[in-house]
């Protein structure tokens, strides 16, 4: 605090002009982009420009045509993406029927003995359901591997659909794990849902949809999970398909193991989701002023009170896709997206968050993106090594003192080993600005070792660990990764970033992904608008490691793991450090709305090639080694089922030893 009113007026004088800086830069970029609509309305109401229409729509579509087959890489690409197309449809086909265990597999799951006597109640809320949808998702209990469980039907329906009762009854009688209640009145999937808990005695309670489909063997591999695992909350992986065969699959969802992040973003978790009924204490199961995303509510609620948490990495339920359903188009349920957004809401509430926001993404209604609070001013030190290279370090810095929007922030230069005298009268002009200090690492160069020495030098709470080859684009880029680092669960957060060309270098790290097993980048060199796999280039998530060349972390986790480990002197020193932090128990996150260039090793050269390739692969070598029951147990927010050849999420084609997973 301020000692006396001249310290208090001057502050108060300072972030006035701070506040008349940032009004300006505002105001300027919000003038420009008025200006440039301004222009481009009056090109679009010009005659020429109507006139000619019919030839810009030609000549764009074969750009288009021009664009695919540069993307694809020319004749070659087409070939490769062919045989991709290929594996992809035999990848496919081994997750649908292919899948369901022989007569000889089915009598041995049935005559397993499991060391734990587990109850699974089966709720299944029923509403004018089709009759032979309704047939196909009682079979599938019923032929179900595992038999210990009760199937509770409470149904809705209306005068003019009572054969859903009439076909129930006549199932019940037939099979005494079968419970049917005709209610008074339809309650809404809710209170229906609520209607098949009473009914229910199990330990474990699972939630299916009336017209979806069960993989026979989806409770004996739930049942596994709970005994070798203790899982009190399982889920699993699962697929949507349309008409009469599950092999008529659209959509493959292969989830990652339990991610917070992803969950507040997306209910990635949805389907078959079974746990334990003992969770529901001092809580309901579904609440009505959610319907439409009752579930994303349940299991937001459900996981925050879980103790193991199991996902099972295959498609055992799916997701039946027909006029009407949420499966078929969310829009058939639009209460689903204000249901949804509330249910997030609450959740964060009870997490202790306020003052955030919630808005649906380009991906998708129900997919969010959350501002959360920002704790306080904190100082954040951004890190920049370099080495000559005058104007790439300028356009780095330009960019931050131009585009940023935070106040409290300090760059430190690093400086290793440069020889133009250029470089050095940069650094001269650098130096009178007062938010920027120059200090100089010597000593052969040593990526880790540089930025340790940079961080002793912070007066920051937050470190940014930042690429002289890298420009700004979002211009609230620090509140971006601040948001997630000021957190108390968060240890490394991370940026997307892009090529020149607008392909995509960085959207968080995957373990052992690429030739060397070690780490590679999901969604690389995807283009800048793709949406990526089921959605996730649109939200913040959870990952493994984010890359160094844009990490923002707390500089008290910093010093507490140790910094960048010195013996990884260029490669996987991001990595390692990011599963340092993990491995403390601290989340990783990745989000998409911190946005910069990354004009890949400009300064030092690439690594993968030349006399750096030797380096390369000893320090895989020594990756390896260190985390290797880390690299074994497989990335777990990826998924088993994806190729480690591919960074584009492609499915691996299992051989029979791969078969039973990970």
């Amino acid at each position: 605090m301020p000692e006396n009113r001249e310290e208090l007026e001057k502050e108060i004088k300072d972030l006035r002009y701070q506040n008349l800086q940032l009004a300006t830069k505002l105001s300027e970029a919000k003038a420009l982009a008025d200006e440039k609509q301004r222009q481009l309305d009056r090109i679009k109401n010009s005659l020429p420009w109507r006139m000619s229409k019919p030839l810009r729509v030609t000549m764009h579509f074969f750009l288009r045509q021009g664009r695919r087959l540069k993307n694809l890489g020319g004749p070659r690409g087409i070939a490769r993406k062919l045989k991709s197309k290929s594996i992809e449809k035999r990848a496919r086909i081994q997750h649908g029927t292919a899948s369901f265990p022989d007569e000889a597999e089915a009598k041995r799951q049935r005559e397993t003995v499991f060391p734990k006597d587990i109850k699974f109640s089966i709720l299944v809320p029923l509403y004018n359901t089709p009759e032979g949808f309704l047939s196909d998702t009682i079979n599938s209990v019923k032929n179900q591997t595992y038999g210990n469980w009760e199937l509770c039907l409470a149904d809705g329906s209306d005068d003019a659909h009572a054969y859903v009762g009439k076909l129930c009854l006549k199932e019940a009688e037939a099979d005494s794990r079968i419970k049917y209640k005709k209610l008074e009145k339809n309650e809404g999937i809710s209170g229906n849902t609520n209607e098949c808990l009473k009914m229910a005695s199990g330990e474990f309670i699972g939630l299916y949809d009336h017209d979806d489909i069960l993989h026979p063997s989806a409770l004996y591999y739930y049942m596994q999970a709970i005994c070798e695992k203790d899982a009190d909350y399982i889920y699993c992986d699962e697929t949507t398909f349309h008409g009469n065969s599950v092999d008529n699959m659209i959509t493959l969802h292969f989830k990652p193991d339990y991610s917070p992040d992803n969950l507040r973003a997306n209910n990635y978790i949805c389907h078959f989701s079974v746990f334990k009924r003992e969770l529901l204490e001092g809580t309901e199961l579904f609440r009505t002023r959610f319907d439409g995303s009752q579930d994303h509510d349940m299991i937001l609620r459900l996981t925050s009170a879980a103790k193991n948490i199991v996902h099972i990495p295959k498609i055992l339920y799916y997701w039946r896709s027909h006029k009407g359903s949420v499966a078929a188009d969310i829009n058939a349920k639009e209460y689903a997206i204000e249901a949804a957004k509330g249910a997030v809401a609450e959740h964060l509430r009870s997490c202790g968050y306020d003052n955030f926001s919630i808005e649906s993404t380009r991906a998708f209604e129900t997919i969010f993106r959350i501002h959360y609070p920002l704790k306080d001013s904190a100082k954040v030190s951004i890190l920049i090594p370099n080495k000559d290279s005058k104007e790439v370090l300028k356009r780095c810095i330009d960019s931050i003192l131009e585009k940023t929007t935070w106040q409290e922030y300090e760059i430190i230069v690093i400086e290793n080993n440069s020889q133009s005298p250029e470089i050095f009268a940069y650094y001269d002009e650098l130096k009178s600005h007062p938010r920027i200090s120059v200090v100089t690492y010597e000593g052969e160069f040593n990526y880790s070792s540089v930025n340790n020495f940079g961080a002793k030098h912070a007066t920051g709470e937050h470190l940014l660990l930042l690429n002289n080859d890298t420009e700004v684009i979002t211009l609230n880029w620090i509140e971006e990764l601040l948001m997630y680092s000021g957190r108390d669960d968060v240890g490394a957060v991370g940026a997307k970033l892009y090529y020149p060309d607008k392909t995509i270098q960085h959207a968080g790290i995957v373990l052992g992904l690429g030739a060397h097993r070690t780490a590679g980048h999901g969604h690389y060199k995807v283009n800048y608008e793709n949406l990526g796999y089921m959605g996730r280039l649109c939200y913040a998530q959870n990952v493994s490691a984010v890359t160094g060349a844009c990490l923002m972390v707390k500089k008290s986790l910093y010093d507490e793991v140790g910094g960048l480990d010195e013996g990884f002197r260029v490669a996987l020193n991001d990595v390692d450090f990011c599963l340092k932090l993990r491995e403390k128990g601290y989340l990783n996150i990745w989000t998409p709305f911190c946005e910069l260039y990354h004009y890949e090793s400009a300064s030092r050269g690439s690594d993968l090639s030349g006399p750096g390739a030797e380096r390369y692969e000893k320090e895989c070598e020594v990756f390896r080694k260190k985390w290797k029951k880390v690299l074994d147990a497989g990335d777990p927010y990826y998924n088993v089922n994806f190729s480690l050849d591919r960074s584009d999420y492609s499915l691996k084609i299992n051989t029979e030893e791969e078969a039973d997973g990970r």
